[in-house]
């Protein structure tokens, strides 16, 4: 039999009381595109930092091509021929691709340069060596991110979350480009919530739950709800059809909105004119960097316009231009942005004190001070209600995974019973199981009547979710799709741009 390239025996990592990984055993064979596959909190993200070397386990051996091997960092890792891309980008946008690959590849910039040019042609990764990072596509920056691990000479590479922030077009092309690698000898550990994708490239996968392996399977002989099934323990509930409502209120209208952003690598936004009525849900699609947190920053009110262009963006009716977030907020507006740690929640602060952030005006504060029972069992209900994996409500933010700590987060503003929700990225990071249900959640408060935003880059979910799609590229948004008779290739075709260029050739 074949020695697997990579083995692990028994390995188990803890934090305190939080066994993340118990008694795993996983082999990934020479030669092949292995997934690992679990929920929030299932112990993905702990398993590859062990395999990585940003952490040691706390029992258990890690094999490498036969031979026990104990690994102290990445860059340990990386001259063992361990690479690793994750899911959000190191890169220094002021730098060259060049210069941004001598920080972990050395050699002279010409020398680098010339071997980005021939591995791009290679594998299908072409990508400017001198070109700044700024000036790149997500697709773009992605194939730098893979360009620089390559150039270690990895054997074994990780992806996390690596088609999260492409357009149809590009997930195929990626996917060509992980086949030649496996072709030319690279294994591949895939992690992925899309399990349509898992099938597609992957030739064996390993299932996690609570921390446990329950299953070694090939997906190419499961089906997507098969697999889902042996993920979270239960079979997937179907989604929550919407009910034909028309004719709503205007919840969120903007006319023509120009803006200029301070930060020269900052997107400006043209003429952008978008309505939202009670009992609809519109979506944004787009490729990341095209306008989306200029575009967020404005609606939520972290930006206000300047007093000559004001009568741009309304809300339930209101003139809000010139108005702050909490303002905004007491019209009925609630907001979950894309950056959980920051901006949607304090890291060093309880889930309770993260409770009073929005949630205050309910009755959470007495005299000025804080009602400590209230807050306390307006955390613990939406803990409940929305599945939040943790001790309790005392935890810090910052100690939660990022799936789990993004069903708090939507949980809170949406028992703020809002008149129009915004919300960026949904359920990015979130597994199968806690995405369907914060999905179903959206479509019946839809259909009780609220009038829902959301910039989401998941395709497949804004055809789920959206009565109208309207797709934001280099700033400039399309006019607004009926989802129902719009196919994934025509909102790709805009998210890269080719409808613009149809329409100035045709005029």
């Amino acid at each position: 039999m074949t020695v697997p390239l990579l083995s692990l025996r028994g390995i188990s990592k803890s934090y305190g009381q939080n066994r993340a990984n118990q008694a795993i055993d996983l082999d990934v064979a020479p030669k092949s595109i292995h997934a690992v596959l679990g929920e929030n909190g299932a112990g993905k993200s702990t398993l590859m930092k062990v395999i990585y070397g940003v952490e040691q386990p706390d029992s258990g051996a890690v094999i490498w091509e036969g031979e026990p091997l104990s690994l102290a960092s990445p860059a340990q890792a990386r001259r063992k021929g361990i690479g690793m891309v994750f899911q959000h980008f190191s890169l220094f946008e002021t730098l060259t691709v060049v210069e941004n690959t001598q920080l972990v590849v050395p050699g002279r910039k010409a020398e680098l340069a010339d071997a980005i040019g021939k591995l791009g042609r290679d594998f299908g990764l072409e990508v400017d060596p001198l070109a700044h990072v700024h000036t790149l596509s997500v697709g773009e920056r992605q194939r730098v991110e893979i360009i620089r691990c390559l150039l270690t000479n990895p054997k074994l590479l990780i992806l996390d979350e690596p088609t999260s922030v492409l357009p149809p077009q590009s997930v195929e092309r990626l996917f060509e480009t992980l086949r030649r690698l496996r072709d030319g000898g690279v294994s591949i550990l895939f992690i992925s919530h899309k399990l349509e994708e898992i099938r597609a490239i992957c030739d064996r996968a390993t299932i996690l739950r609570g921390g446990c392996v329950t299953g070694h399977v090939d997906p190419r002989k499961h089906d997507a709800h098969d697999l889902a099934r042996m993920m979270i323990g239960r079979d997937m509930p179907e989604p929550l059809p919407a009910l034909p409502i028309s004719g709503g209120e205007k919840r969120l209208e903007i006319i023509g909105l120009d803006y200029r952003p301070d930060d020269p690598f900052a997107m400006p936004l043209s003429t952008l004119s978008l309505t939202v009525r009670s009992g609809e849900i519109l979506g944004i699609a787009g490729i990341s960097g095209n306008g989306q947190s200029e575009l967020a920053s404005l609606i939520s009110g972290e930006v206000v316009l300047p007093g000559e262009q004001c009568e741009r963006i309304y809300m339930m009716g209101k003139d809000v231009s010139t108005l702050n977030a909490a303002a905004r907020r007491q019209l009925g507006f609630a907001f979950v942005p894309e950056d959980r740690l920051g901006r949607g929640a304090v890291p060093e602060m309880s889930l309770t004190q993260n409770s009073l952030l929005t949630a205050h005006p309910l009755n959470l504060l007495r005299y000025g001070l804080v009602d400590e029972p209230k807050a306390m069992t307006f955390t613990n209900e939406c803990i409940r209600q929305y599945d939040v994996r943790t001790p309790g409500p005392g935890v810090e933010a910052g100690s939660l995974s990022g799936g789990n700590l993004q069903k708090f987060i939507v949980g809170r503003e949406i028992m703020l019973s809002p008149k129009l929700l915004f919300i960026a990225q949904p359920t990015w990071g979130v597994d199968i199981g806690a995405a369907s249900a914060i999905r179903r959640r959206l479509v019946g408060l839809r259909n009780e009547g609220m009038a829902i935003l959301i910039i989401s880059e998941e395709l497949e979910e804004l055809f789920e979710l959206c009565d109208f799609i309207q797709v934001l590229h280099h700033g400039v948004l399309s006019p607004a799709l009926v989802t129902r008779d719009t196919r994934p290739e025509d909102i790709g075709r805009y998210m890269i741009g080719a409808h613009s260029s149809q329409e100035k050739a045709s005029a």
